[in-house]
């Protein structure tokens, strides 16, 4: 056997750690973005947003047989879920409103700067009830960080497709949202 082929570096494990390193740099990329426009005093951390949402995904059943586009759609989905449940645990400890997010350059101009994460999750149940393949997009698009393109691969449908629902769905967030 070659000194090349004994290398640690070469072995499957090793592999695979590279791989669930580029992975996390990702999400925690995706996190950051998340996080980057919330308030001075948020307390949600990327690396905690990340670390939860991952042992989320890692609870359901196959998560290890998953390929990159259902993660990432898992991710985004529950970065969501994540975000939602922080708001309202801060929520319930102030008794008043939720937490805020700019979500203004990815939802579109909604006549404000800031929308409550709360509102923004009860208007994507509503959505769900009329449209769940809008709300998965939106997850997608937003929540998971993915092209156009791929959440169109993780769909099974065309990008044009996914920029029609999600113009569709941007214009029915600005409406329920009270723009």
């Amino acid at each position: 056997m070659s000194k090349s082929a004994e290398r640690p570096s070469d072995s499957p494990r090793d592999d695979r750690s590279a791989l669930d390193t580029a992975i996390y740099r990702e999400l925690h990329d995706l996190a950051a973005r998340q996080l980057a426009d919330q308030r001075d005093d948020h307390t949600l951390q990327p690396t905690a947003l990340v670390h939860e949402a991952y042992l989320r995904i890692a609870r359901l059943p196959g998560s290890d047989e998953r390929g990159r586009g259902q993660f990432f759609a898992l991710a985004g989905k529950a970065m969501r879920s994540v975000l939602v449940d922080h708001a309202r645990r801060r929520a319930a400890a102030k008794r008043q409103g939720g937490q805020r997010i700019d979500l203004t350059t990815a939802i579109g101009e909604l006549g404000r700067e800031r929308i409550d994460v709360l509102d923004l999750d009860d208007a994507l149940r509503r959505l769900a009830d009329i449209d769940q393949e809008l709300v998965t997009i939106v997850e997608l698009l937003f929540f998971g960080g993915m092209t156009a393109s791929e959440a169109g691969e993780a769909l099974g449908v065309s990008s044009r497709t996914v920029e029609r629902g999600w113009r569709t769905a941007r214009a029915w967030l600005r409406s329920a949202l009270g723009a």
